[in-house]
């Protein structure tokens, strides 16, 4: 990737708010102990950034087909950093923390839509542009939690130092994506004959949410799937780590390893999903949904056995989860949207993928009800279930 490219440009400002987005999850554990604050407010900190995304992406999509990529994506690369400052001020106060947290959803939210639309202007075909994105995010969010593990684990400060990382590329991508040509009112199209942006059509009519996404299409075929985008990744970051480690010193270092090893699945895995998806459409959610289950039945043995290698294993079976089915399920719903729409369509595509992050909450109730190892088996189930579903629905086929 070079940066003299436009795509490439708006894709680092991606990579960069998704690192400070995930940056805080393995300091979930160095607050347990430095504050000695109980589940609860762990808990909270963990919501507050989904309750602000949401918002973030429902009305970032549309504003960036309305008013323009670079009006969405600038201004909220920006207040990322800022985000992440409020994190290291706050400290010791949980009050500044959930700030930071809240601020850096909306950031997220209004630039993930935003710009994986962008990205899309800019290429040339749907299949590239969606593992463009997929790559942008997906390394970001990798690099992020760990990257801030090992710093949470063996530097200097803590509560302070693991933050630094993303103050310095979250300034730096902001001063390379300044000059990045971005569509003016109305949605912007890629011409076939070169990469620079053309005008396109004038807002689509219709309202919110978009046709696309008000389609039986949408719901049938690409929404069943999306939660496992992020839901595969919960379990292998968040709930592994705790799990696998409940009787022994909870470790932000062990974190970060399970980070390395689902995030490097998950973006390695996107070149092959790209390939896969050419050559048949929703072929590479089937193959992300049977990878999530073997991950989610390895991660049960794993946990009645406390045996971190074997949770490990799973970690890359989540995470090639993870990659292809984002990879397929980004162009699925690229193919539904029109120029005009396709901010929106995005948008509504990552609120339904982001209800995955509620899976460790849902591991959590069923510990009690099941048992740990069970309540990772029913999640195995739950993919197996819904790769059934899949491949009963004939996943859309791009033209």
């Amino acid at each position: 990737m070079t940066l003299t490219r436009p795509w490439a440009r708006v894709a680092l400002a991606m990579f960069a708010v998704g690192w400070g987005a995930n940056q805080f999850s393995p300091m979930l554990i160095v607050y347990r102990h430095a504050l000695g604050i109980g589940p609860g407010p762990v808990a909270g900190l963990f919501a507050i950034y989904a309750a602000a995304l949401i918002p973030g992406l429902l009305a970032g999509g549309p504003a960036s087909d309305w008013w323009g990529r670079r009006a969405v994506v600038v201004p909220f690369t920006l207040l990322s950093p800022v985000a992440t400052l409020l994190l290291m001020l706050g400290r010791d106060s949980l009050l500044l923390l959930a700030a930071g947290r809240a601020l850096g959803g909306l950031c997220s939210g209004a630039v993930f839509g935003a710009a994986t639309a962008w990205i899309r202007d800019l290429s040339r075909d749907e299949g590239s542009s969606a593992r463009r994105a997929a790559l942008a995010l997906s390394a970001g969010f990798g690099l992020g939690p760990v990257v801030a593990a090992f710093l949470a684990q063996w530097a200097p400060a803590p509560l302070v130092v693991p933050y630094l990382p993303h103050l310095l590329i979250g300034t730096a991508a902001l001063v390379i994506l300044l000059p990045t040509p971005g569509p003016r009112r109305g949605a912007a199209i890629i011409s076939p004959q070169d990469d620079r942006p053309v005008r396109g059509q004038g807002r689509g009519a219709g309202g919110f949410p978009p046709a696309a996404v008000r389609s039986s299409r949408f719901w049938l075929t690409v929404a069943p799937a999306a939660p496992v985008v992020f839901g595969s990744v919960a379990l292998a970051i968040v709930v592994l780590p705790a799990e696998v480690t409940s009787a022994r010193t909870l470790s932000a270092g062990f974190a970060g390893v399970m980070a390395v090893l689902a995030f490097a699945a998950g973006i390695g895995v996107q070149p092959l999903a790209r390939r896969v998806e050419a050559r048949r459409a929703g072929a590479a959610i089937l193959a992300g949904l049977a990878a999530t289950a073997a991950g989610a039945a390895a991660a049960a043995v794993a946990v009645a056995a406390t045996n971190l290698v074997l949770a490990g294993t799973a970690a890359l079976l989540l995470g090639l989860g993870y990659g292809l089915c984002l990879v397929s399920g980004l162009r699925q719903a690229e193919h539904l949207a029109g120029a005009h729409d396709r901010g929106a369509v995005v948008a509504c595509y990552y609120v339904v993928a982001y209800l995955g992050f509620a899976v460790p909450y849902a591991i959590d109730g069923l510990n009690g009800a099941l048992g740990e190892s069970s309540a990772l088996a029913a999640a195995a189930g739950g993919a197996v279930a819904l790769l059934a579903w899949t491949w009963a629905r004939r996943p859309v086929t791009p033209s």
